[in-house]
C-alpha cells in the first residue's frame, strides 16, 4: 500500500530538501491561461526537478509553519495525455481536500490524494 511505503516518502523528502521551492502562483491568484481558475493555496514547483510533463514537480503550500510533506495528489489529464504528482507541503487535512477539489474541477483531469502517515 502506497501510504505505508516509507522509502517512497523518504525519497520525496530528499527531493524537497535538495530543491528550492518556487511559488509562481500565490494563493487567490488566477491561472495565466484559464482566468476563471483561482488558486486556493500557494502553488509552485521544486526548482531543477522534472515531472512527467517535462516541467518541474508541482507543489501546493499550506498554512502550517513547518512545511513537511503531508500528502501527494496523483493526477491524470486526458487533454494533456499525462499523469503527474503534486506535493502537498504543510497542508492540513482541510487544505489537502481543497487542493484535491481544485485538481478535480475540470472534466479532463482527475486526481487522488494519498496522505502520509507519520509514525
Amino acid at each position: 500500500m502506497l501510504e505505508d511505503n516509507v522509502r517512497f516518502w523518504q525519497l520525496l523528502d530528499h527531493l524537497i530538501n535538495d530543491s528550492k521551492i518556487v511559488i509562481d502562483r500565490p494563493k487567490e491568484s488566477r491561472h495565466p491561461r484559464f482566468h476563471e481558475t483561482v488558486y486556493p493555496l500557494d502553488y509552485g514547483y521544486l526548482n531543477r526537478t522534472t515531472s512527467s510533463d517535462d516541467e518541474a514537480i508541482d507543489v501546493f503550500i499550506g498554512s502550517n509553519a513547518v512545511k513537511k510533506l503531508t500528502a501527494v495528489i496523483i493526477t491524470v489529464n486526458i487533454m494533456k495525455k499525462d499523469s503527474e504528482i503534486k506535493l502537498l507541503l504543510g497542508c492540513s487535512k482541510e487544505e489537502g481536500k481543497t487542493a484535491l477539489d481544485f485538481c478535480n474541477q475540470a472534466d479532463n483531469m482527475q486526481g487522488i490524494l494519498v496522505s502520509r502517515k507519520y509514525k
